[in-house]
């Protein structure tokens, strides 16, 4: 059996080297590929759904990326030689696509969008959906294996011959994005519910770094209002010129910091290549990232939604804790990292009657319980839209819902190293002891999903730690926060303590 095209498996996408250019790393993603990958989808949506394969509409879309159009197209193509009815819907975002299932104008049984998120040009990768949501791990998996036995089964050359033979007249084209921003814009005029120009007298900029997000700007915000002179990098370019697509990159949120405060913005906002993710910046510069957008969104929600229960990663912020219960009477639930486990944790929760309104990472993956729990961030963007206009009416800035959340400490993560091949068992046993040496000291650990965390809240030392093991790497992430520099050394030196005696553990970072 071939194993190549399945360790193109990356959680609940698929994920490969699309182009050369960067040295090392050789193409694994072909056009061949992504053709057998097709047909295989048409098998296992077929199955899922209980349809036959010729009773089947998809819709295909995809980011900016160079590789893009040509994974694109091969993909179309493995749909269709099985029969598929294929609608391609061209330079698009990973929630627009989710929700060509669920417009009426499309009501597709599954999608899929090419994206490789924030990673480098060369990268590329496939995410699938049907009306349930995104595809899971093993959904993928699946998917997969079907590809793999359609290899099995196919020589190479007859996988070329029926790429190249494969029309894709019977295709049809659809302006998604354009019904997308639609959907988008009268979400705004809905929640502000202030004439057709809500956003008059506002100035909002968008940095779309090249993706797929610079819509945004020019088909919603400015059709309602908005002054977006300032916006940059709004043009899909795969070669992402001026930074990395990502909200958390450092030089990403430098430049729309820059340019929301030399532009005088009531509010910046930046997306990843795909738009599942954003960030914000306020007008005095200020990030709204990480901690800070989870308790932004909490604190729109809360009203609406008292006493319900917010679902983050693990890495959170004991700050964020504080605020969410403290100050805004929710409770908080930390939970494993991967923006899949967040939300179907979400999922899980409210189908329980627990009211669940927000699961978010702090990487900007947030998914809303009143939007279909996909992770988007253009929707993200429109509820914090929507509350910057409803404080502008009432002399009230956007910054006031985060008024009282602590300020941030002083942050770290320190990685690692596993020097044994048996790194999974290795980690277990790390955590093991290092969790019941911290009991035997008689410190303090919050419930914890992933890992072992520990808070620490004396006259001493205030912050805290989480110790976890990676998932695929041979590596131990410890993440330290201490109220200050010196809270944060204290930490440092109880974990060298609590981490004496592991010889495969390279601390030399730490």
């Amino acid at each position: 059996m071939s194993t190549s095209i399945l360790k193109l498996q990356n959680g609940s996408d698929i994920r490969g080297i699309a182009l050369d250019g960067v040295e090392g790393e050789k193409v694994n993603l072909f056009a061949e590929t992504a053709f057998v990958i097709g047909k295989a989808f048409a098998l296992w949506l077929s199955d899922n759904t209980g349809k036959s394969k010729e009773d089947l509409k998809v819709g295909i879309g995809m980011d900016s990326r160079l590789s893009g159009p040509a994974l694109s197209e091969a993909l179309a193509k493995g749909l269709v030689s099985e029969g598929v009815k294929v609608t391609l819907c061209g330079l698009a975002t990973t929630p627009s696509m989710f929700m060509s299932i669920i417009f009426e104008q499309t009501k597709f049984d599954g999608s899929v969008m090419i994206t490789a998120s924030h990673l480098p040009f060369n990268r590329n990768g496939i995410k699938f959906f049907n009306k349930d949501g995104g595809a899971e791990h093993e959904d993928i998996t699946s998917i997969l294996q079907l590809a793999s036995d359609i290899e099995d089964k196919t020589s190479t050359e007859e996988i070329k011959k029926l790429l190249s033979e494969t029309s894709l007249e019977s295709c049809s084209h659809f302006d998604l994005i354009s019904l997308y921003a639609d959907h988008l814009k009268n979400a705004i005029l809905k929640g502000c519910n202030n004439g057709q120009t809500p956003l008059k007298g506002l100035k909002i900029i968008v940095d779309a770094g090249n993706g797929a997000g610079g819509f945004f700007a020019e088909k919603i915000l400015k059709v309602l209002g908005a002054d977006i002179t300032g916006s940059q990098f709004l043009n899909p370019d795969g070669n992402f010129p001026n930074h990395i697509p990502n909200p958390e990159n450092k030089e990403a949120m430098l430049s729309i910091q820059n340019a929301t405060v030399s532009n005088k913005a009531d509010l910046g906002l930046i997306f990843d290549t795909d738009v599942d993710r954003m960030s914000a910046v306020l007008n005095d510069g200020s990030e709204v990232n990480r901690d800070a957008i989870i308790a932004m969104i909490a604190a729109i929600l809360a009203p609406e939604n008292p006493g319900s229960t917010i679902v983050t990663d693990s890495v959170t912020s004991d700050r964020l804790t504080t605020f969410l219960e403290e100050k805004l009477g929710l409770k908080h639930l930390r939970y494993m990292r991967g923006y899949k486990n967040v939300i179907n944790k979400q999922k899980e929760l409210n189908a329980q009657g627990i009211n669940c309104p927000l699961a978010m990472e702090t990487s900007g993956h947030g998914a809303l319980k009143e939007n279909y729990y996909l992770d988007d961030g253009s929707y993200l963007a429109v509820k914090l839209i929507i509350a910057l206009a409803r404080s502008a009416r009432e002399g009230k800035s956007l910054e006031s819902y985060i008024a009282d959340l602590p300020a941030p400490g002083d942050e770290g993560e320190y990685r690692f190293k596993i020097l044994t091949e048996d790194f999974k068992s290795y980690g277990k046993t790390v955590l093991e002891k290092f969790k019941a040496k911290a009991i035997e000291k008689g410190l303090t650990l919050p419930e914890s999903f992933e890992g072992v965390r520990i808070s620490f809240n004396t006259p001493e030392v205030k912050g805290w730690m989480l110790l976890r093991l990676s998932l695929h790497d041979p590596v131990m992430p410890m993440n330290i926060e201490g109220r200050s520099k010196a809270d944060h050394e204290k930490i440092k030196a109880i974990a060298k303590e609590l981490l004496t005696g592991f010889d495969k553990l390279d601390m030399s970072c730490l």
